[in-house]
This record gives structure tokens, C-alpha cells and sequence, in this order.
């Protein structure tokens, strides 16, 4: 995954607190002290704080987590006692989130004596200072990235995510599970967490309901279990909606491809509405809507193809 643009998406990002074991556990990290036992995030950027321990804090961010990597563990130790305590304090005292020790590098004991005092929580990373900062971006783009609950079945479909919506009773789960059957897998049933992350929608299932699929009249059935750990994916890019609705004969539905779309936090997704009724292959017609996807985003189109060829002497 590539390293977000952190200056351009700070600015829609909203607040969490996480407790420190969970932020621990999600970024493989050791607990030196607990501190508040919770990190309030609000940035996705990280600080190394190497101008902070030389005093300098006429542009300090303290609401980013602070890195101490090898450069500043060194300066550290190597800096007068009288600047390194008052330095401390004044780093300490802005509040900060945190403060991660690279490196696999001893905490020094300086500095935990001012993170005490603030019970500001300190962690260690066994992995360099460049890995550990990658980590947090992607982790803190997540955790903060705006988020729409959505009701639908996501599944991908050749490699094509496909958020199937419709009102309930309509048939997005038994679609679903024909489309396991057909080799595809599922991300998330009824309900759909999208994120928006780097201008990206990522879809993935709340935790609690996590590979479990509702069928009426059978009831509920655990994917990964019954077709096995090929059979669902943790999260997935969102590329486009497919609407199931009951067919309206009144209804003149798209019949040459004209193109439809569907705003999710603030990005414009392709969208097919699809009409059911019995004797249509929905699963076949959807297998089919992620092949024309991956057409049409090599600038094919069959539409203009037959336009051309039914009407050769007409002007494009």
C-alpha cells in the first residue's frame, strides 16, 4: 500500500480514542507505560520530534504521534542535562497522543520520567523508524477516514468489488450466495462499513458479523466455514453498485449502456440498476457486469461498436 498524501486528508478526518493494548495490538507493539490507558487521534500524520528536543516549538503539531528513532534516541543522551529536562517537559506537557520508541531501543529513562508525570502513554517498535511511520499512516487513515454504513451485500466478482443494494427481501444474499457457489467471495452481508481512504472506497463487514450470510428460509449460514477461507476476503475496494429492483413493466430500463452513477462519500461509483423477476440469471447477469466493468475501463464499448457498424455512414 503506498503512503498517503497526509496534508490533503487531514482536513475531513474526525476524532477516536483507542485504548492503548488495542493500539498496541494492532500495530504489534510493546507497552513500556500505560500512561491514560487511551491515545485520542485526530491526525493521520506522524512527528519525529528532532526539533522539539533542541526547543524549537513555534510549529509543533501536538496532536500527531511522536517517533523516536535512532537520531533522536542519540541526541538525547547526548544533550545537557539542563536542556534535556526542560526540552521534556515542554514536549510533554502539549498533551501529545504518544510516543513510540523505534528501533528495538531501550526507553530512556529521562524521557519516561516526563511521559509519567503527563501519564502520557510510551510504546516500542522492533521495526526502524521509516516502517514504524508507514504503519501508523495506513493504521490512523483507517481508523479516521470518513465512514458511511451501508444496507447491502459486498462481494468481489473477478476481482471486481461489487456493492449489491437493494430493499430488503429483494434477493441481495441468495445473489450473494450464488455467486459463492460460482467460485466468488463475500466481504460483508447486510451491512457494509465504507471508508473513504486516499480517495478510495474500502468496504469490509462490521467485526461482529464477519463472514455470516443470511438466507430466508434457511437461515444463517458462516461462509468461511461452509466454503471455506477462499470463499471471503476482510475488505474490499468498492468499484461499483449493482441496485436490484422488482421488475415495473411500465419502467423503460437502460437498454444501451447509458451511463449511471451513485455517490458514496463524495466519490461518483458506476452503477447498474438490474431489474429481477423470475427466469433472470442475476448472479450470470452480475458476473457478466464486472466483465463489461473491466471493458469499459480500457476505453472499450460495445454500444458505439454496434452503433457503428449498424450506422456506418453516421457522424460520431
Amino acid at each position: 500500500m503506498n503512503v498517503i498524501n497526509t496534508e490533503k486528508f487531514d482536513l475531513n478526518l474526525h476524532s477516536e480514542t483507542v485504548s492503548v493494548k488495542s493500539f498496541a495490538e494492532s500495530l504489534s507493539l510493546e507497552i513500556a507505560y500505560e500512561g491514560r490507558g487511551e491515545i485520542s487521534l485526530n491526525s493521520i500524520c506522524v512527528a519525529r520530534p528532532g526539533l522539539q528536543l533542541t526547543g524549537y516549538f513555534t510549529h509543533f503539531s501536538h496532536n500527531r504521534v511522536q517517533v523516536i528513532g535512532r537520531a533522536e534516541h542519540e541526541y538525547l543522551k547526548a544533550m545537557p542535562e539542563s536542556a534535556r529536562k526542560r526540552n521534556l517537559n515542554e514536549l510533554f506537557k502539549r498533551d501529545i497522543p504518544c510516543v513510540i520508541i523505534a528501533n528495538d531501543l531501550e526507553v530512556p529513562a529521562p524521557l519516561l520520567k516526563y511521559a509519567q508525570k503527563y501519564k502520557c502513554p510510551v510504546l516500542c517498535s522492533k521495526q526502524i523508524s521509516a516502517v514504524i511511520v508507514h504503519e501508523l499512516i495506513n493504521y490512523q487513515s483507517e481508523l479516521l477516514s470518513p465512514t458511511q454504513v451501508v444496507h447491502a451485500v459486498l462481494v468481489e466478482v473477478f476481482g471486481i468489488g461489487i456493492l449489491i443494494t437493494g430493499d430488503a427481501g429483494i434477493g441481495k444474499s441468495e445473489t450473494a450466495l450464488e455467486l459463492i457457489t460460482r467460485g466468488h467471495r463475500l466481504v460483508a452481508d447486510d451491512s457494509v462499513v465504507v471508508k473513504n481512504i486516499g480517495e478510495s472506497l474500502i468496504g469490509k463487514s462490521p467485526a461482529n458479523i464477519q463472514f455470516f450470510l443470511e438466507v430466508r428460509g434457511l437461515g444463517i449460514i458462516n461462509v468461511q466455514k461452509t466454503y471455506g477461507p477462499g470463499s471471503v476476503r476482510l475488505s474490499k475496494t468498492v468499484d461499483m453498485v449493482v441496485e436490484l429492483v422488482d421488475w415495473d413493466k411500465s419502467r423503460d430500463y437502460n437498454r444501451l449502456g447509458t451511463k449511471q452513477y451513485e455517490e458514496i462519500l463524495g466519490i461518483q461509483l458506476p452503477k447498474i440498476t438490474m431489474p429481477v423477476k423470475p427466469g433472470r440469471n442475476i448472479p450470470v447477469i452480475i458476473e457478466t457486469a464486472a466483465r463489461k466493468y473491466r471493458l469499459d475501463q480500457s476505453g472499450y464499448d460495445a454500444t458505439a461498436e454496434l452503433i457503428s457498424k449498424v450506422f456506418p455512414n453516421e457522424k460520431k
